[in-house]
């Protein structure tokens, strides 16, 4: 049986070594090996302590497999004030990930020594947490408040250069024998008469400012956190190692570390962490390898096709991007260009590496030149006729065995299959704009759609850093389909009484970053009239249609490319206010459609609103277009702004009560039956006691 924590005396240092693969995760038993690794440490032979973490990894954090589960002994913050209070000094050697509760036992250790790959952070926040074991009264007495205020409040982790900068730690290894330079260090430690050096004892430099930084902390969180809870218990935390004792502060870290525990965004985040990683586990793809991924074809080069160019590029492929002529060529070349200085300027890849994306990028005319691609994308206007098109530029050109992809956001990826001679070939991949930026990669499974397509596109999405969610095939997907019912009922508000204005202030406050009349303005209008013509011909004439955002289109109002959508735009601003023509134009056709308007809550809005994307979401997973009511909650967590921090729309569902959300849809179906028709699955697992979560686990 393997020992996750084992010893051995290397002269007069004992080197305790952690090995819990595969991330050295802090579990009870790890816990209990240090324990015993301190008691060896008493004996007379030794002399001073070096721990190590086995594999790539000194310790990832703590055990995700003890989530959810009552906590046991010996607890995490008592493990870090054993190592501090060792009488033999503690060197703590880091490489790989030294991540929360990780860096909080190399905190405690009394010296520090790293390799430069590593990586040090507390990503507690994430997760709806934060330290809970000394993280947040040693990391200010080691590195300073503010620097201590933005590893915390980022969860971004710091390199092993930038952390002996900062002071985290106190000596880089110069080889990759990483336990020969730790022994050294012990050994030069003891030749020196070094002592234990414990950072409980040190004081926190210059108090005044670090109140300050605690002050300014407090009013960005303020803006910036708004409706989160850890957050603000973060920066209490580090008020306390401020202003009291180490003991005291300790004590109010653990409370508020137990307040984060209790709330309901801890639960959401963490079943947020769960099934970004869950969603990529997908049953047809057990034992199929991808086909051969080197070299990608874009064709089209506006805001789409630059995106998913420069996405390619910086995952590591050559980019051959296909135009209609020399001029949007040129077009197309300038866009990803733009794209690429703009990461350039921000730091985001160095001078060598922007002229070595541009070396893989070439842009051309002839639809030959994509011969070699092992995968073809395209990324034109979102009209049938135009895509098929360009499908049929793929039959002449491609080599056999070639990924055939289409970025569509609505069309049936079955039509494009079906008009050509390779079907089997033939996958979606909905990328979300800026392509280049968002997570969210929508792969659209068709009918005939061979399983090695389906993992190679799951192949891509891992080398872009894409979180990606198989699809099957129906209008608008998982994402669109979703937001197509939720729309409705925004128009169907501000229709009935309420304005575009208390909507986006409601969806706010829920924790989106912006509403949906905000969204639409960012978007642009006649992306969605576009769809809505098309779907016109074959619209339910008993359907309530709001035309209100058709009029706003027809005027040429598509939002902040134009200056004026929901909101107006001042030239050159992003930031829109109200309009007194919008309001004006919405009472003109409420007097048409004979409406007279009431008055509208925030509460009602915001329970027509999600009970219209739960239930629509229900009717997703019931068709098979979703594999999971966790697929559901990825795609709209990570592509349309749902707040993480309640876990995706259908974990939310869960957690005020499935009963609640169908008794609401049945309340509403009384004044429109056709569109607010229960969902067969959410009425199913009402009538049987469940839940959502009981159908990710069936999985």
């Amino acid at each position: 049986m393997q020992v996750p924590v084992s010893t051995r005396l290397n002269g007069r240092v004992l080197v305790v070594t952690i090995d819990n693969p595969p991330v050295n995760a802090l579990g009870t038993e790890v816990r209990h090996g240090l324990e015993d690794a301190l008691r060896q440490a008493q004996d007379a032979s030794v002399a001073a302590v070096v721990l190590l973490g086995a594999g790539r990894h000194f310790i990832a954090g703590a055990d995700i497999r003890e989530f959810g589960k009552p906590p046991q002994t010996p607890f995490l913050p008592d493990v870090c004030n054993h190592i501090e209070a060792c009488a033999k000094p503690v060197v703590a050697a880091l490489h790989g990930s030294v991540l929360g509760g990780g860096l909080e036992v190399a905190m405690a250790a009394h010296y520090r020594i790293a390799r430069t790959d590593a990586r040090l952070g507390l990503p507690e926040v994430n997760l709806g947490l934060m330290p809970g074991a000394g993280g947040t009264q040693r990391a200010p007495r080691l590195i300073g408040a503010g620097a201590a205020l933005d590893l915390i409040l980022s969860g971004k982790p710091v390199n092993g250069a930038r952390a002996l900068a900062l002071g985290l730690v106190d000596r880089l290894a110069q080889t990759e024998d990483l336990e020969a330079e730790a022994l050294a260090y012990a050994n030069d430690l003891l030749a020196a008469g070094g002592r234990p050096r414990r950072t409980r004892d040190l004081a926190i430099a210059d108090a005044d400012a670090a109140r300050r930084v605690v002050t300014d902390a407090r009013a960005t969180q303020a803006k910036k956190a708004v409706g989160l809870f850890s957050p603000h218990r973060i920066v209490d935390a580090v008020e306390a190692a401020i202003e009291k004792p180490f003991e005291e502060g300790l004590a109010v870290e653990r409370r508020l570390f137990l307040q984060c525990m209790a709330s309901p965004q801890r639960k959401g985040l963490i079943h947020a962490f769960f099934a970004e990683r869950e969603v990529a586990k997908v049953p047809e793809l057990a034992g199929i390898q991808p086909r051969p991924l080197e070299r990608v074809g874009v064709v089209g080069g506006g805001t789409m096709g630059a995106g998913i160019a420069v996405a390619c590029l910086r995952g590591g492929f050559e980019v051959t991007m296909v135009e209609r002529d020399e001029a949007n060529c040129a077009r197309g070349r300038q866009n990803v260009e733009k794209l690429l200085a703009a990461w350039l300027a921000r730091g985001r890849i160095s001078s060598t590496e922007h002229d070595r994306l541009l070396g893989a990028f070439i842009t051309t005319t002839e639809y030959a030149r994509l011969g070699n691609a092992d995968l073809v994308i395209e990324a034109v206007f979102e009209d049938l006729k135009v895509k098929q098109a360009v499908f049929a530029g793929f039959d002449r050109v491609c080599k056999p065995g070639a990924v055939l992809a289409s970025n569509t956001s609505y069309l049936d990826v079955n039509v494009l299959a079906a008009g050509t001679p390779r079907p089997a070939d033939v996958i979606g991949l909905h990328f979300f704009s800026p392509a280049h930026v968002m997570k969210l990669l929508e792969i659209v499974v068709a009918d005939r759609t061979a399983q090695d397509v389906v993992a190679t596109a799951f192949a891509l999405a891992r080398k872009l850093g894409k979180t990606a969610v198989r699809a099957g095939v129906c209008d608008g997907f998982i994402g669109n389909r979703i937001l197509a019912c939720y729309r409705q009922v925004a128009y169907r508000l501000i229709e009935a009484g309420a304005t575009p204005y208390a909507v986006d202030a409601a969806v706010r406050h829920f924790g989106y970053p912006i509403g949906p009349f905000q969204m639409f303005d960012l978007a642009g209008g006649d992306i969605g009239w576009a769809m809505r013509k098309r779907q016109a011909a074959t619209r339910d004439p008993r359907d309530h249609y709001v035309r209100i955002p058709d009029v706003l289109c027809e005027r040429g109002w598509f939002g902040q490319k134009t200056g004026q959508g929901w909101y107006r735009y001042a030239p050159g601003s992003r930031a829109g206010e109200e309009d007194p023509e919008v309001l004006a134009l919405i009472e003109e056709e409420r007097r048409r459609a004979g409406v007279t308007p009431r008055a509208i809550d925030a509460d009602e809005i915001l329970q027509r609103y999600l009970a219209a994307m739960i239930n629509a979401g229900a009717d997703v997973v019931n068709d098979g277009i979703a594999l999971r009511p966790l697929d559901v909650d990825v795609v709209l967590m990570a592509g349309y702004g749902f707040p993480r921090h309640r876990g995706g729309p259908m974990a939310y569902a869960d957690e005020i009560g499935l009963p609640k959300v169908l008794a609401d849809v049945r309340r509403f179906a009384v004044e429109d039956a056709r569109f607010w028709k229960p969902s067969p699955l959410l009425a199913r697992l009402v009538g049987e006691g469940r839940n959502f979560a009981s159908l990710n686990a069936a999985h």
